[in-house]
């Protein structure tokens, strides 16, 4: 069967849209307004692209390819039968190809001519089917994005469900193979054990984020373009769902089942390298989940401020002790002890007036700020201890005697970040607040 007429005698390459080469952010509505991020050839500005005032549409679908120039017109052709149907004239179907052997995007061009909701992009020297769809999505000019294999093992009939529930209010509606309705067809048992076993392994490692779908392997699914817009986005490998869960602003979740289906035509390029990737991607949203725990829990901008404090203090201790022991020639151990006390009394001068000057505020009256210094004082003894300990074990057993002063930095850096947790959770911590009613009499 044919899908496409003889292409026009025109240059195919004007035809192209440009690959963005910026970082991987999809741009909301109001920023594409605010800019244009797309560069495309004379005689498709009819169909939305190009301009200050980019045209809406409804639903835009990247169609991710390399080496299917076979599959690519009977899915083109399925799915504008579909969509045309559907939704006419408010979708478009974005093939994105790195640069194919056999020339994909030739094909797509071609089909372009018969098919004017199809646009096409060849990247050079980027590629990967996660970052494919981004740029693919950065393009795009639908309220809904979504993205279908171009092997013809996605269905295409389920992509009528998933854009209904997106339209109904999901944020996410994902092709599942594990939900009624859902299966494979003819796979091994090996290649199901692998595909289970992969979903077990996000399970254990990123149970918030795999556990929201039935189907977190699946790379057929919809999502509003809120969802996503303006996150940079990080994917690796070939799982682009998960970067979506991981990293968008995705709140209602819905699932459509679907039968994955048998290659007919192109080769599977699922390897061993895919799970490899699968699994750093896994890790990698894992810190990014554990970053965010601790940038929430940790005051970095008060820790950066007690930090500076602490080297006025430094300064300042050196300073004193210059003073006693080489001027009026006190003995260094008592001028060491008296340096670091006015060290100590510097420090918590400024970290009761700045660092942590909200709750100082909130605890007023001399009594308080005698507590908090007492407080801080044995807390810097203490950190003086653990300083000395810890500076002797990277010394003598880390680095076997070796880089004294590197030791002695790491030491200091380790004991800094000491001092401000238990200052942080002792000295300056809300126990009580003045009642306003207390104040003047």
């Amino acid at each position: 069967m044919t899908y496409f007429s003889n292409p026009v005698e025109t240059p195919s390459q004007q035809r192209l849209i440009e690959p963005p080469t910026d970082k991987l952010v999809v741009p909301s509505r109001a920023t594409m307004h605010r800019e244009t991020h797309l560069v495309i050839p004379h005689g498709h500005e009819q169909h939305g692209y190009g301009g200050a005032s980019p045209r809406a549409l409804l639903f835009s679908l990247v169609i991710p390819t390399f080496n299917e120039q076979e599959n690519l017109p009977v899915l083109v052709q399925q799915l504008t039968t579909l969509l045309d149907a559907a939704i006419p004239h408010q979708y478009e179907l974005i093939v994105v190809d790195d640069d194919s052997p056999d020339q994909t995007w030739q094909r797509g061009l071609e089909l372009t001519q018969m098919f004017p909701q199809v646009h096409v992009m060849r990247r050079v020297g980027e590629k990967g089917l996660s970052s494919a769809v981004i740029r693919g999505w950065q393009v795009a000019q639908g309220e809904i994005l979504g993205v279908i294999d171009a092997d013809l093992q996605h269905p295409p009939k389920v992509l009528l469900d998933l854009l209904a529930k997106v339209r109904d209010g999901a944020d996410l509606a994902v092709g599942s193979r594990h939900v009624e309705g859902g299966g494979v067809s003819e796979w091994s048992i090996v290649r199901r054990f692998l595909s289970r076993g992969a979903q077990v392994l996000g399970l254990l490692i990123l149970p918030h984020v795999v556990g929201r779908v039935s189907d977190p392997m699946s790379g057929y699914f919809v999502c509003r373009r809120a969802a996503i817009a303006d996150v940079e986005l990080h994917p690796q490998g070939y799982k682009i769902l998960l970067e979506v869960l991981g990293r968008g602003t995705v709140d209602v979740i819905d699932e459509a089942g679907y039968v994955f289906q048998e290659r007919t035509a192109g080769a599977s390029k699922v390897t061993w390298k895919q799970y490899i990737d699968y699994i750093h991607h896994l890790l990698r949203l894992r810190s990014l989940g554990s970053m965010g725990k601790i940038r929430r829990n940790f005051p970095v901008k008060a820790f950066f401020r007690f930090a500076l404090v602490g080297l006025s203090g430094v300064l300042i201790d050196m300073a004193v002790l210059y003073l006693l022991h080489t001027g009026l020639g006190l003995p260094l151990t008592r001028s060491k002890i008296v340096a670091a006390e006015v060290a100590i009394l510097n420090n918590f001068v400024w970290n009761d007036l700045w660092t942590f000057a909200t709750i100082s505020r909130s605890q007023k009256g001399w009594g308080a700020k005698f507590k908090r210094f007492l407080k801080f004082n044995m807390i810097c003894l203490a950190g003086l201890v653990l300083n000395v300990l810890v500076l002797n074990l990277i010394y003598n057993v880390v680095f076997g005697q070796k880089w004294a002063y590197l030791a002695n930095l790491l030491a200091i850096g380790l004991v800094t970040i000491w001092n401000f947790w238990l200052n942080l959770k002792l000295s300056w911590r809300v126990t009580q607040v003045d009642d306003p009613r207390s104040q003047g009499h």
